[in-house]
Parts: structure tokens; C-alpha cells; sequence
């Protein structure tokens, strides 16, 4: 018999948190937030892929699947150290605005004042950080020399490189790691940096009772140390160009479908060796995370190959993925461990099949509930207790910003669904909805439970510009709202 337990979680990715220094880190304000967690009744803590962001700054194309943001890191500690001064972090320009995160600033700030800890840390003496060097030396070797030939190149893609260094002559490695061995030594301390700071944040949450939950994204960036490092792992021809690229079908939503870009895998590669490179990728997932959301499960029933070239999705077709033979291998060789499916989409019977085979729990949105067939599976009298169930992810609307925009029908639809009288917190009505459900586990995104509107919005799929920006500004979380939300917890069964 399976034992299952109640609980809730807050969704809130790590730049969103109000701390100094124009980003979210893993600061004073981090353990702030768990405390909230704490005193709110909550299990969970959901963030988003933690990996250095590349094109568009999104966490979903990261230059490495292995690698942490350096953004990340908490200056005031690096000050407590003794190698930067707090006037030189005051001093620099990471945006104006306390409520957003401007990437261009941090992009040109952060890296010089890092910069100037490490120059001033003596790190390479240190025998705590040769052993992180050792003990990493499997992605991290490979990433740092990445980044720093990358900068060589005026951060252009390896795809643009020159030919020895693109295609990894012995010679031109090298050649590059002599060359650079400064620069590839600033990465590794940076990453150094990162690990350290985030482990000490998790083990205080775990101590807490609160679980991360972290996201992998089922692909990595063509732009990264992944792909450059391991061609042999993807669809590429024999320039390491792709042959073929991930994306979405047109549906709906969007005519022309979704063009990602992503390399694919070779998954009969992958298969011969007993999913090596994927097990090492899922261990070191649960190094960071108690739990792992894994982002797009569909792409391993099915996955959808868009001819490299292409400017749209249109004329791109299913392939066959390795379905459940990759679930099995990681039962046996990295354990059974928590997995939150991504299952959101058109799905096809036999995804569905590939679910139930898991056991893993899949998703339930209420965003996509109240649709004009008045009939959606993501209705909470359809749901089983296996299952996650949100308001909405960080890739819809706030619950203010999406109900502002539904139709007359839907609007109605939905107030007599939740037995609505008043839409003067509409948000809490929803929240009701997901918390009071049969799901096992119930995640809120923090702006729904502080009732914003479209301005918080985190992610608008399909466009570039305006995403990964919005965060809490200081003072916004405070006892009263930690209260509400644990007496709700507490009314449906979800205190740990």
C-alpha cells in the first residue's frame, strides 16, 4: 500500500527573491523567504532550472545543464570574506528598478565585481576548492574552458568558431586550456561560489522542512558546454551542425507552432550506453533538488523534429523517443526517486500510458480548466491524488492577469464551477480550488497568493524581451499573509 502525504509549495524562482544588487541570490533575503515557507505551513519550495541563462535570458537555454548562474551568488558574503568591499558593490549599476531584474546591467556588473573576488581570493591554494575541481571535474573542466574560449570569440556560439577549436582537436584543447588557464580558473570559482552558497541555502530549507523542488529542462542549448563538449549525444551532421531541432506543432495557441532550436539526442546513443550521460545528468539533479520536475516529459514518448533551417515549426514531424526504457534504467541505477512529469499539452494515449508506467505524478492547471467545452480534465472533480495541481506556472498569466482577460462564457463558466460570489479575490478562490483538490500536492505561484496582476507575470511563451524579469520587492511577504496561508494549508489537510 502506498502511503501518500498532503502538502503545498510555493512556486517562486530564485531571481524573483528581493534581494540586493538588482537580482535574486542566494543572500540573507533567500533565507528570509524559507522562513516564510515556514511559518506559512508549506513543504515545498518550487523554483525554476538554475543553470547560467543564455539566449533571451531564459532558464530553459542555459549554456550548460550541469552549471549554476553566477548571478546567483551573494556579494554580502563574498564582503564577509574579505575579498570585495561593500562600496564596490553599492558602486556598480544592476538597474534602477528594485521590482525587475535588468539582465544587461547585471550581465556587464557581475562579472567584473566577481572578477575582483577572485583576483583577491588566492582560491587556487585552497584545498577545499581543489577537491569541488575534482570531485566536478566530469562537466566542470569542460564548461569552464567553454566559457572562456566562448569569450575569446566575442561570445558567439561554438557552432561559429574556428574549425580545430570547434571540433575539439586534441591540439587546439590544449592549446586554448594554456592559453586561458586564468580565465578557465574564474570560472571554476565561480561555480565553486554557486555550489557552496546553494547547498548551505538547501540544507538550512531541508532542516526547515521544506523540499526543493527543482526543474530540468528535457533539453539543453545548442549554445552550451553540453553539446559542444559531447556531439556524439545529438542529431548533428559531421560539421556538429543539427540535423534537426526541437519545437511544438501548430496548435491553438500559435499557427506556426513553437521553434526552440534545442539539438535533439540520438537516442540510440544514448540507449547503448545504458543512458550514461542522462543518469550522471538526473544524479547531479538530485545533489540540488529533493525533487525533480522534469520539463516537456511528452518529447520521451514522442518528440517533434523540426528540419534544421526552418523559420517556423510547420513542417516538422514526430519521432519516436525512448519511451519507457530510460525511466526503467534510472530506477535501477540512480534509485526511485520523486519525479513531477511535465504533461501539459496535447497528449496522446500513449503518452498517457508512459505516465501511469512511471508512477510519477503528472500536472493539473487550473488556468486551462474553464475552457468553453465546460468538460477539461484539469477540473478538480476529474482529478486522482497522484497528481500536482497549480494555479497557473511560470509560463501563464498571474490568476488577476488571466481572469481579466477570459471571455464572458468562461468567466461565467468558472463563477459557477468555484461558486463565486464576489471576483474581488478571485485569486483566493482559486487557490481554494487547487488546495482543497484530491491532488497529493497543491503549488501556488507567489504572485497569486499576493494577488497581482499581469505586471508579475514571470514568462510569455513564444517572445523575447519582457521575461524572467518580475520580483518581489521588499516587504511585500509579511506575518499576516504567512497566516493566511497556513490557516487554507491547515483547513485541507496540508500541514506537514
Amino acid at each position: 500500500m502506498v502511503v501518500r502525504m498532503r502538502k503545498s509549495g510555493i512556486l517562486l524562482p530564485v531571481s524573483s527573491l528581493p534581494s540586493k544588487y538588482g537580482i535574486g541570490t542566494f543572500s540573507k533575503e533567500a533565507y528570509d523567504f524559507v522562513d516564510f515557507l515556514e511559518s506559512a505551513g508549506q513543504g515545498f519550495w518550487q523554483i525554476l532550472p538554475l543553470g547560467p541563462t543564455g539566449y533571451g535570458d531564459s532558464p530553459y537555454q542555459s549554456f550548460s545543464t550541469f552549471a549554476g548562474n553566477p548571478y546567483y551568488i551573494a556579494l554580502e558574503d563574498l564582503v564577509e570574506k574579505g575579498w570585495l568591499k561593500k562600496e564596490e558593490c553599492d558602486e556598480c549599476d544592476f538597474g534602477g528598478d528594485d521590482g525587475y531584474v535588468d539582465y544587461e546591467k547585471i550581465y556587464l556588473s557581475r562579472f567584473r565585481i566577481l572578477r575582483k573576488a577572485y583576483e583577491r581570493s588566492g582560491i587556487g591554494e585552497e584545498e577545499d576548492f581543489r577537491l569541488f575541481q575534482k570531485e566536478n571535474s566530469f562537466w566542470l573542466e569542460d564548461y569552464a574552458l567553454y566559457m572562456a574560449v566562448k569569450n575569446s570569440f566575442g561570445g558567439r556560439s561554438w557552432t561559429e568558431w574556428e574549425e580545430d577549436i570547434r571540433v575539439r582537436k586534441q591540439s587546439a584543447v590544449k592549446a586554448y586550456r594554456e592559453k586561458y588557464k586564468e580565465e578557465i580558473e574564474f570560472y571554476q570559482f565561480q561555480q565553486y561560489l554557486f555550489a557552496k552558497q546553494w547547498l548551505a541555502l538547501k540544507e538550512y530549507a531541508n532542516k526547515k522542512g521544506i523540499q526543493i523542488i527543482g526543474d530540468i529542462p528535457i533539453y539543453v542549448a545548442l549554445d552550451s558546454a553540453d553539446t559542444w563538449a559531447a556531439p556524439e549525444l545529438f542529431q548533428l551532421d559531421e560539421e556538429c551542425r543539427p540535423i534537426g531541432v526541437a519545437g511544438c506543432p501548430p496548435d491553438a495557441f500559435s499557427a506556426t507552432g513553437q521553434l526552440w532550436g534545442n539539438p535533439l539526442y540520438k537516442w540510440e546513443y544514448h540507449k547503448k550506453t545504458g543512458y550514461e550521460w542522462w543518469m550522471r545528468r538526473i544524479s547531479y539533479c538530485y545533489r540540488l533538488y529533493d525533487v525533480v520536475r522534469i520539463d516537456h516529459f511528452r518529447g520521451f514518448d514522442e518528440y517533434y523534429f523540426i528540419p534544421y533551417g526552418d523559420v517556423t515549426a510547420q513542417f516538422g514531424h514526430w519521432e519516436k523517443g525512448p519511451g519507457y526504457d530510460i525511466f526503467k534504467t534510472m530506477k535501477e541505477k540512480v534509485g526511485k526517486k520523486p519525479v513531477i512529469a511535465e504533461d501539459l499539452g496535447y497528449l496522446t494515449p500513449s503518452v498517457l500510458k508512459l505516465v501511469k508506467k512511471t508512477g510519477y505524478p503528472g500536472m493539473k492547471v487550473l488556468h486551462f480548466a474553464f475552457d468553453d467545452s465546460e468538460d477539461s480534465d484539469y477540473l478538480t472533480h476529474k482529478y486522482n491524488s497522484n497528481a500536482v495541481v497549480y494555479t497557473g506556472t511560470h509560463d501563464n498569466d498571474t490568476t488577476v492577469g488571466w481572469y481579466s482577460t477570459l471571455n464572458k462564457r468562461d468567466k461565467a463558466f468558472a463563477k459557477r464551477y468555484l461558486n463565486i460570489k464576489s471576483t474581488k479575490e478571485i485569486h483566493w478562490e482559486l487557490i481554494r480550488a487547487a488546495v482543497s483538490s484530491v491532488a497529493d500536492t497543491a503549488v501556488i505561484p507567489m504572485q497569486d497568493y499576493l494577488g497581482l496582476g499581469a505586471e508579475a507575470r514571470i514568462n510569455t511563451p513564444s517572445t523575447l524581451g519582457n521575461n524572467w524579469k518580475w520580483r518581489l520587492r521588499k516587504g511585500q511577504l509579511d506575518a499576516g499573509l504567512a497566516k493566511r496561508i497556513r490557516e487554507m494549508t491547515k483547513l485541507y489537510g496540508r500541514l506537514g
